[in-house]
């Protein structure tokens, strides 16, 4: 049986019910189905199951870039500590990005944690959970034990052991780098997830090709910075997205891409002539500009102006007229003035951004923008951010609007959450589309829809016939 931590477990072991909490971004997501893959093709063959009560192993894997991060870590690991106390053989494990700062507060606040790990090394699951049930077995007691830790960063090896891909439906990420480089004022990523590598350019492809194989028909190619890629061929040529997103393109029944997430300093003219150049990539891009304020972006170091980020835009624009672009917006940076605030107000009525990831600047240990000072309340951050909120609220119902009686192409992932007779997909710009079908063999195909109503959340359609 293969087993993902690259050593031969001793023994056979029982089926173990897994049950992982997920919190942050889409590459926690991502990170966590890999926790499951790699658990269940071990020898422990782990079950999920969606009660946490009725599981043998419980994983948190942790998100960092929010405010009282750390906080909502300890609190759900409380709550954890009185199930085990009923289960004593309960095996508690910490990932992600807290894991990877917290470490050593873990072991010292919440001493019935077994296993902490980074988002590098969640592919040793198997054989930490190993260690750990063995030192339970030794009658090592509960008071003198410490969690296994291994919060490295061993760059490539991850991939290299994860098992092959599963599909769950006609939608997959595939990570294809890890880390981050650009070290902005705000942000921990780089400390917690290490900075950028990026996997062969054939391992993308291969996991690309299996998922297309079961099915999958739209890819979102998924990165801290996923425009930085920079992979190297079987010639050692580097790789960058814009030739890894030609070649996914050309891998059969393979119909849609996706990226995410983008920085502005890597979003390149070889990359804005993809567009022209595959259809297959939608016509939606995320590309976060965080401040419309060169102030404020020199003291995040962003290393761009607003008018850099215009620029890109405006080049891309040529090409998709009609794409749909969204965007990360921090509001109430340290010194960030309401001058400042209606730049950014500006270049969010100017680009006509659809949707937006926006928040109150939050201050995050061991950063240098922690430093900062910041005179500014909460409650006026608050105030910006509503102001902020709304605008592009506005925005996002305008374009919807425009999309009725239109005709759009949806790739049908499952049944209507609302309405069980009916089906549901997205269409380029990420609208949810509700219609009624008849066909559940629809799913995982695409078909033509005419949107009939918009709704604040979601839209309905009518089935065309092709």
């Amino acid at each position: 049986m293969f087993n993902p931590s690259g050593e031969t477990l001793t023994k056979d072991k029982p089926v173990k019910k897994l049950f992982i909490k997920t919190h942050g971004c889409q590459m926690n997501v991502y990170d966590s189905a890999k926790m499951a893959d790699v658990l269940a093709a071990s020898d422990y063959q782990a079950e999920l199951v969606e009660d946490e009560s009725e599981a043998d192993i419980l994983l948190l894997n942790t998100c960092s870039i929010r405010e009282k991060a750390q906080e909502k870590v300890f609190h759900q690991l409380g709550r954890w500590r009185k199930l085990k106390k009923t289960k004593p053989g309960l095996v508690i494990g910490v990932g992600g990005c807290v894991a990877s700062q917290e470490g050593e507060a873990i072991q010292r606040r919440a001493p019935h944690v077994d296993l902490v790990f980074g988002p590098q090394t969640l592919h040793r699951l198997p054989r930490m959970i190993a260690t750990s049930e063995a030192k339970t077995h030794t009658q090592v007691q509960a008071s003198q034990k410490l969690p296994l830790v291994d919060i490295s960063f061993p760059e490539i090896e991850k991939f290299d052991a994860l098992p092959e891909p599963r599909a769950e439906g006609p939608e997959a990420f595939v990570s294809i780098m890890e880390g981050c480089s650009k070290y902005c004022s705000f942000c921990v990523v780089p400390y917690t997830r290490g900075t950028e590598i990026s996997r062969p350019f054939a391992s993308v492809i291969e996991e690309v090709r299996q998922l297309a194989d079961q099915g999958v028909r739209e890819i979102n190619l998924l990165g801290q910075n996923v425009n930085a890629y920079s992979g190297t061929d079987h010639a050692h040529q580097v790789i960058d997205l814009a030739e890894l997103i030609y070649h996914v393109a050309h891998i059969g029944g393979i119909d849609r891409i996706r990226y995410t997430t983008s920085h502005p300093l890597e979003f390149s003219d070889q990359l804005i002539a993809v567009y022209a150049e595959v259809p297959e990539l939608v016509s939606h891009l995320h590309l976060p500009v965080q401040s419309g304020s060169n102030r404020i972006l020199r003291l995040m170091k962003r290393g761009y102006t607003q008018e850099h980020y215009r620029e890109r835009i405006a080049s891309l624009r040529k090409i998709r007229p009609d794409i749909s672009l969204s965007s990360d917006f921090i509001v109430g940076f340290p010194g960030e003035t309401e001058t400042d605030f209606a730049d950014t107000m500006q270049l969010i009525a100017d680009v006509g951004f659809d949707t937006s990831f926006s928040f109150v600047y939050s201050k995050r240990p061991g950063t240098p923008a922690a430093q900062l000072p910041d005179p500014l309340s909460l409650e006026e951050k608050r105030e910006r951010l509503s102001r902020l909120q709304s605008l592009i609220n506005q925005q996002a119902s305008a374009i919807s609007q425009a999309m009725l009686s239109s005709e759009q192409w949806i790739l049908v992932n499952d049944f209507s959450k609302r309405d069980m007779t009916q089906l549901q997909g997205r269409t380029e710009n990420n609208r949810i589309v509700h219609f009624t079908a008849d066909d559940p063999d629809l799913i995982g195909q695409f078909v033509k829809v005419r949107i009939t109503q918009v709704m604040s959340n979601s839209m309905s359609g009518e089935l065309e016939l092709v």
